[in-house]
């Protein structure tokens, strides 16, 4: 399989990048510009640029069979600021894509969506992928659009569509910018040895999927001749004071949490049925959130 990783340099496509890889398929890159940061990928072939250029866009896809979409400029506590970047950032370079796979006869595209964001507030738990779907911010928003633009496009012109509703993802190699990753920050403080900030009074409840156990959905989904909607989750809750005592657990240190007033867009509780992706798929998370725990922490500190 000849795969484009779109932001495979990123957290959770760096991890996609290296299971594809390890499976034995040919990569290539589609990110911006290099990150000193990064290590270096081996084994890929690599393309800096904008993805809001179609021509370059249309160069890096030339030739493979499948697009990973995991590109995105926004992150959800962030969105609402300004929806119109939103849109622009996220939508229109999307639909240029799939122009471009219809152009190239590029047969599928696997698209990472969000299942904290696209739901709302669930009326039933754990949510399912038939769930309505009612997002109270701008990211929930514009994945929802790019969702219904690539069912559209697989309705009109036959591109495959494989929707990946991922959890929260937690592992090694995630941003620590305070905007997103309550796993990853908490880690982080715990590391450096300073209080974290919660929102609302920590009962927030979240579905948390190891960062590599994702990656394997990933690898799974394009290789196989399927297409469709997915839950990706670990397929159960834990609040974020929950987060706060496992992390204690695992680094043997105190988080001194400080909590902040609530925000308006945060859902109550958010667990996601992987029941489908168990049964079509043959797929289910193999860490625990203990183990994934251990190996971030175990990452951080070397």
């Amino acid at each position: 399989m000849r795969a484009l990783v779109l932001g495979g340099k990123g957290f959770i496509g760096g991890h996609v990048v290296d299971s594809l890889l390890a499976a034995g398929h040919q990569v290539r890159i589609l990110d911006r510009a290099p990150d000193s940061t990064v290590t270096p990928v081996v084994g890929a072939d690599v393309f800096y640029g904008d993805f809001a250029d179609k021509a370059f866009v249309y160069e890096a896809a030339s030739g493979v069979d499948v697009v990973y979409h995991l590109i995105s400029t926004t992150v959800p506590s962030t969105s609402n600021l300004d929806p119109v970047a939103d849109v622009r950032g996220n939508i229109i370079p999307t639909i240029g894509l799939l122009s471009c796979m219809v152009e190239l006869s590029i047969p599928k595209i696997v698209f990472l969506s969000s299942g904290g964001t696209v739901y709302g507030n669930p009326e039933e738990l754990p949510i399912k992928e038939g769930h309505p779907l009612r997002p109270r911010c701008s990211y929930g928003v514009v994945k929802v659009a790019i969702e219904n633009y690539l069912t559209m496009f697989q309705q009109l012109y036959g591109v495959d569509r494989v929707i990946l509703r991922a959890a929260n993802p937690f592992g090694e190699r995630q941003g620590h910018f305070g905007v997103q990753g309550v796993v990853n920050t908490f880690l982080l403080n715990a590391l450096a040895e300073k209080p974290i900030e919660i929102w609302g009074d920590g009962s927030v409840i979240r579905d948390y999927l190891y960062v590599g156990d994702l990656a394997n959905l990933c690898v799974r989904v394009g290789e196989k001749e399927i297409t469709g909607i997915f839950n990706a989750g670990s397929g159960a809750g834990r609040s974020v004071n929950d987060i706060v005592d496992a992390v204690e657990r695992v680094t043997g240190r105190s988080l001194d949490p400080r909590y902040l007033p609530s925000r308006s867009y945060d859902v109550p509780e958010v667990v996601l049925d992987i029941s489908r992706a168990r049964e079509q798929l043959g797929w289910s998370p193999r860490f625990s959130m203990e183990e994934g725990l251990d190996r971030v922490w175990a990452w951080l500190q070397q």
